[in-house]
């Protein structure tokens, strides 16, 4: 049997690799500065999220001497070893990137982040007057003494750390200064007058924890500043639920949410490069950190705060990502008022519509789908699964006042979709309070489908629209984010979508769906038989082939099955963004296997699954990754595509992605990544002009 190791990749370690790819693909030549920040911005973000959540959990896992091994075989340790090694080789490489390339391109195009000691007389002047009036009050230094304890550091703060000498008795002491970053932007701008620019596109910047360093003698009368260093932890955030103990979810979910916001234990400690050792010392003993998850930083430190250098208004300095357009069959929607109108529910009824997000406008297409229901007198009632909503929502805003207009509507919301807690448990409240049944899912399980049902009474009798996708009902992602939606009114589909959610409310006990893959039900039984009939398609000389994109491929039943299917002659291409598991073009294991990931301005976050069978293709689109977690432990839905036509649509999209140039890389066998080498006429991908 073959080693563990030389069948699986990590999972972990693959998620490393994507984003290490997020990172490369904002250090190339072609993408313009403010992107470039932009996708630096991102990987930072993404670390930090990578820490309070999977390395927290191996910690964990180690502290509690657990040594059950990864599919790959290895312990808890031995993945954290290995984690903070590629880790602390990124950063670096991230660092030296912003500190020599990045700061001097912005520099060039009149972004300047200058340092406090460079300043003008001028402008060293406004900044100390900024200081005094805008930061000075916000400021509270926390003194370390017996009378004082070490104070608690909130996950992902940034801190300044000082020792002060007492000019009467000379003793030292150490004081901790938390820098507002919430209450302030990261990044101040001079004003170019100051700066005597008379471009209005020029832009100087200084960092808020440098201006404050500089001033921090103001902060401690009668005593003098040793020296004083720039340090952030990370803590574990994640929420630990005991579900079945839990009289009220709403109640337990906010309860766990007071507890990350103090944070569990530190899992990094980043601090500046030159700290002095009597600061780092103290702070190692009071945090109570290993010294591997020290991260010693040449840069600034906390750079998913670049981010802010992005909403500078410099329309030439970043891509134009707002590109969709009104979808073709819902173009010519008139105004409710028209008795004759060519309603959305009329134009379903005559045919089914495959929509691709943001080519296809959320607004007039999903959006208005839920607006005009709202408002129809003929719709009785709206379900809808809400997982991660956007604070400001005109779906929200429809349901509620659908309810106003007597309707039935049923929202399920996702209390525990990570980090969007606090945003749901207050929609919940306010739907609550709007006279909307809202449930919480089941017990155990996260609900992650996307799916929306219209009940409408046409002639006497009732009719179901519905809306099933790949993405959240969020207004601001979907311009960001690639999704589909099938907008239809099936109804065998729509009479799944009726149990389901029935399921959901806990009303029913449904476990077998007419055309829905369902998991954890239905999903893991029929994706196996689906692979397992290409296998014997191709054992019995007929056309097989699979071609599937997803976020994640991490399952180890499904990979077996993919491995089986290659070496049955089923050739296998692969769209994965993030984690794959899977070792692609290996001998005597994945020779017909092909893996690439897509990263490019928008996230890739539809999910396809599409199956040759013998030619008599069986397409499906839904809300799940080929994970354990998607497949048995969430609450999912994956819904075919019959519509000839619609198919058609699909493959074509597919095969776009598999023939770009641009944005792939390309998956070799030992679980690296290249990029495609563009030829000479700089070819651009074809997923530029999709549906442009």
């Amino acid at each position: 049997m073959k080693n563990q190791a030389d069948v699986f990749i990590n999972r972990e370690l693959s998620w490393i690799e994507f984003n290490k790819r997020v990172l490369l693909t904002g250090m190339e030549k072609e993408y313009k500065i403010l992107d470039k920040v932009k996708f630096c911005s991102i990987f930072s973000n993404n670390l930090d999220e990578f820490f309070m959540v999977r390395v927290a959990s191996l910690k964990a896992q180690v502290e509690a001497e657990i040594t059950k091994k990864s599919i790959d075989g290895l312990t808890p340790k031995e993945q954290l070893k290995k984690i903070n090694n590629e880790i602390k080789k990124l950063t670096i490489l991230q660092e030296n990137y912003v500190n020599n390339q990045l700061k001097n391109e912005l520099k060039e195009k009149g972004i300047i982040l200058k340092k406090y000691k460079d300043l003008s007389e001028n402008q060293r002047n406004w900044c100390n007057n900024f200081f005094t009036t805008s930061i000075f009050p916000l400021l509270t230094p926390l003194v370390v003494d017996p009378a004082h304890p070490f104070p608690f550091i909130s996950n992902l703060s940034l801190n300044l750390a000082a020792l002060i000498k007492d000019k009467e008795d000379s003793k030292n002491q150490f004081v901790r200064v938390k820098i507002p970053t919430k209450k302030l932007p990261r990044f101040i701008r001079i004003p170019n007058e100051i700066s005597q620019l008379s471009d209005e596109s020029s832009h100087n910047f200084i960092s808020v924890e440098d201006l404050i360093g500089n001033n921090i003698n103001t902060l401690f009368n009668g005593m003098d500043c040793i020296n004083y260093s720039f340090f952030r932890v990370t803590r574990d955030a994640d929420l630990e639920l005991k579900e079945l103990e839990a009289d009220d979810l709403l109640l337990a979910v906010e309860k766990s949410l007071q507890k990350r916001r103090l944070g569990g234990d530190v899992v990094r400690l980043e601090v500046e490069s030159d700290m002095p050792e009597n600061i780092l010392k103290l702070l190692i003993e009071s945090i109570s950190i290993q010294k591997e998850y020290i991260y010693f930083c040449k840069s600034l430190i906390g750079l998913d705060d670049l981010n802010q250098l992005t909403k500078i208004d410099r329309d030439d300095l970043k891509e134009n990502l707002l590109i969709g357009k009104t979808h073709p069959e819902l173009k010519h929607l008139d105004l409710p008022a028209n008795k004759n109108s060519n309603s959305i529910f009329k134009i379903l009824r005559k045919k089914n519509i495959l929509l691709h997000h943001p080519y296809d406008l959320f607004k007039t297409s999903v959006e208005e789908f839920i607006n005009r229901a709202a408002d129809d007198p003929l719709v009785m009632a709206i379900k809808i699964t809400l997982y991660r909503v956007s604070q400001d929502s005109p779906i929200i805003a429809a349901l509620m006042r659908a309810a106003e207009n007597g309707k039935e509507v049923m929202t399920l919301v996702e209390l525990k979709a990570r980090f969007d807690e606090d945003n749901n448990i207050q929609w919940a409240k306010q739907l609550e309070q709007a006279g909307i049944h809202v449930v919480y899912g089941i017990i155990g399980f996260k609900t992650h489908t996307k799916i929306a049902l219209i009940v409408r009474k046409e002639k006497g009798r009732l009719r179901n629209y519905f809306h099933i996708g790949t993405g959240n009902y969020n207004s601001n992602t979907s311009k960001f984010y690639t999704d589909l939606g099938l907008l239809s009114t099936d109804p065998d589909i729509a009479s799944d979508l009726l149990e389901l959610f029935n399921y959901l409310s806990g009303f029913s006990k449904q476990k077998s769906f007419q055309k829905l893959l369902v998991s954890p039900s239905s999903m893991r039984e029929k994706f196996i038989f689906l692979i397992k009939r290409e296998i014997k398609n191709a054992e019995e000389g007929k056309k097989a082939e699979i071609i599937a994109k997803m976020n994640s491929l991490v399952d180890p039943e499904i990979i077996k099955l993919l491995y089986l299917a290659s070496d049955s002659g089923v050739k296998i291409s692969l769209i994965i963004r993030g984690i794959c598991c899977l070792y692609p073009q290996r001998k005597n294991l994945s020779e017909n296997i092909k893996v690439i990931s897509i990263i490019g301005h928008f996230l890739e976050h539809s999910r396809i699954f599409w199956f040759c069978n013998n030619g008599d293709n069986e397409v499906f689109i839904g809300s799940a990754d080929w994970m354990r977690r998607n497949l048995d432990r969430r609450i999912e839905a994956v819904t075919p595509i019959e519509d000839y036509e619609l198919k058609s649509k699909i493959y074509t999209l597919l095969q776009t992605y598999i023939k770009d140039n641009y944005f792939s890389w390309i998956m070799k066998d030992d679980g690296s990544y290249s990029k495609y080498e563009l030829d000479s006429s700089h070819n651009r991908s074809q997923i530029d002009l999709i549906e442009k």
